[in-house]
């Protein structure tokens, strides 16, 4: 005979979740509150660079809308100029020059594109990211609806944009700047934000299409990209292909001039349809794997391939050809302003002072200054390309590799060859495009060699960047990501601080502090071997303690 007993219910047992298990969504707060915890230092950092960047403009921005007529007269001549128009944006915020209306045309292109990047890269960080590390499968096998990964990370990335929106739109009208009125700031703040959903919403579909993070990233960073050098197109030439550009939609909203907010209706439509695209076409492809198909290889390797430093070049290669389009672009553009320094600054007393410690004519002192921005373009390359190793190592692909007879050695060297050798190439290039399009704006075949040549100056202030990334993935792997702090450092003291007058000292504890600034100030060598010796000690300690350490395998 059997007898059924019937047991009491325990006291704080697991509620049952059967209602909501198959629910899409599950599980999107959960991981909302996990993401937030994983970039509770990475967003804020974002947010208030762009903050700053923003502020740190606003005295150049009054500088250039003087009170005299005449002056303000000649600087809408100077910035109305094909060169001025295809850097900021659309002339008609010079219909009424005012020093807020200066900082809209100046900053909210840029701005868009610091937004637009870190839309990007939070998307990608913690949908794609996760799925090629292996993290979603474990995450999608407990109570968690297909779409609540890609929810929580556009929330996430529309939670930063939000609150850059706000600060912007509060930070703004207290700032002294004339014409600041509270309806252009939230306007300029709301801008931000919706160019900031537009590419979430773009990398939402990217994400989907590759089963790489870099290539899911490169693709949305190209339609960034092409966004912007449409907008400039359209700004210069017709300006029907300006509207083609989402961000050419946002600074056509011009605040602090017309204050247009329905130019932000089709931006903020463009970002709702691509991120319901982005969800249609998570349906359609498995975890891990994306919706185009993976292009096939050779049926044997190349004898390239079968070379540690061949195999390297070959994962960073992608990545190379990406910056190299992008510092050829923007040494192109900076070079084409150079015969025009003269008026472009005429008016800027304070910019022409700052320009004036380099030493060397203001064409001068202005080339090396846009140097300085290409060199650290270049070093973002060589971070991320020297940093390459410790996602190679998180994603188990080490330890294989290392089971045969490579040794740990040869193969971080392969990638260091790969990231400084790569990197001064890029800044070559960068350099080179600077010089050429500068010798034919102002009319000096010789600013081509001398740029070049103020270009190459940097790269021992690169090498130093990569072997402090190499000193890190050595001995501090989880630290990885204070690589990042050199080139930002010396971007906000040796650019940024020249217009706020920063002291010295400050600049001198970045390495591209001590690179000269050719071809205002004469060459020194000193400088430039003490760095290299310092690049190559970082090195070869990084190297020491990656020998040293255990793996971290999967």
């Amino acid at each position: 005979m059997s007898t059924v007993t019937e047991t009491a219910p325990r006291t704080g047992a697991v509620p049952d979740r059967s209602g909501t298990a198959g629910h899409p969504l599950a599980g999107t707060g959960a991981l909302f509150r996990f993401a937030l915890r994983r970039d509770r230092v990475r967003l804020p950092a974002w947010v208030l660079a762009t903050l700053l960047f923003t502020l740190a403009s606003v005295n150049k921005a009054t500088q250039m809308a003087p009170d005299d007529p005449q002056k303000r007269a000649d600087m809408v001549k100077t910035l109305s100029g094909p060169a001025m128009l295809a850097m900021t944006g659309p002339e008609h915020y010079l219909s009424q020059l005012t020093p807020a209306s200066a900082l809209s045309l100046m900053m909210l292109g840029y701005g868009a594109i610091l937004t637009g990047l870190m839309s990007v890269l939070t998307v990608v960080r913690h949908t794609r990211a996760d799925e090629e590390s292996n993290i979603a499968e474990l995450v999608r096998s407990g109570v968690v609806g297909r779409h609540a990964t890609l929810t929580s990370a556009l929330a996430v990335a529309a939670s930063a944009n939000v609150l850059l929106g706000l600060l912007l739109a509060a930070a703004l009208p207290g700032a002294g700047l004339e014409g600041a009125t509270t309806g252009g700031a939230l306007l300029y703040g709301a801008a931000h934000t919706v160019i900031g959903l537009v590419f979430a919403g773009v990398a939402a579909v990217t994400v989907q299409l590759s089963a790489h993070t870099r290539a899911a990233s490169g693709m949305a960073l190209a339609v960034l990209g092409a966004s912007y050098g449409l907008r400039a197109a359209g700004d210069v030439g017709t300006e029907a292909v300006s509207w083609v550009s989402p961000i050419g939609w946002i600074q056509r909203s011009y605040p602090f001039v017309d204050d247009r907010w329905w130019p932000l209706l089709p931006a903020l439509a463009l970002a709702l349809v691509a991120a319901a695209a982005g969800y249609a076409l998570s349906t359609r492809r498995d975890v891990g794997a994306g919706i185009l198909p993976p292009r096939l290889g050779r049926p044997s390797a190349t004898e390239a391939l079968t070379n540690p430093v061949g195999f390297a070049v070959r994962l960073h290669r992608g990545l190379f050809l990406g910056f190299c389009a992008g510092l050829l672009l923007l040494g192109a553009m900076y070079g084409s302003i150079l015969g025009d320094v003269d008026d472009m600054l005429k008016d800027l007393d304070d910019v022409r002072e700052a320009l004036a410690k380099a030493g060397g004519t203001l064409v001068e002192s202005f080339a090396s200054t846009v140097m300085l921005v290409v060199a650290v373009v270049a070093a973002l390359f060589v971070v991320m390309a020297a940093l390459r190793p410790r996602s190679e190592e998180t994603a188990g692909r080490v330890e294989p590799l290392l089971a045969t007879g490579l040794s740990r050695s040869r193969w971080l060297g392969s990638h260091l060859v790969a990231a400084l050798g790569g990197g001064t190439l890029v800044l070559a290039l960068g350099a080179l495009a600077l010089g050429l399009t500068g010798a034919a704006s102002a009319g000096d075949g010789g600013l081509v060699a001398e740029l070049l040549g103020a270009g190459l100056a940097y790269a021992p202030a690169l090498w130093v960047t990569g072997g402090f990334a190499v000193l890190l993935f050595g001995w501090a792997p989880r630290a990885t990501a204070l690589a990042w702090a050199v080139p930002a450092y010396g971007f906000v003291v040796g650019y940024l601080g020249k217009l706020l007058d920063l002291p010295g000292w400050l600049n001198d504890l970045s390495p591209f502090g001590h690179v000269p600034q050719l071809p205002a100030s004469d060459m020194r060598w000193t400088p430039m071997v003490l760095l290299t010796l310092v690049a190559a000690a970082l090195i070869a300690c990084g190297v020491a303690g990656f020998r040293r350490r255990d793996l971290d395998a999967k």
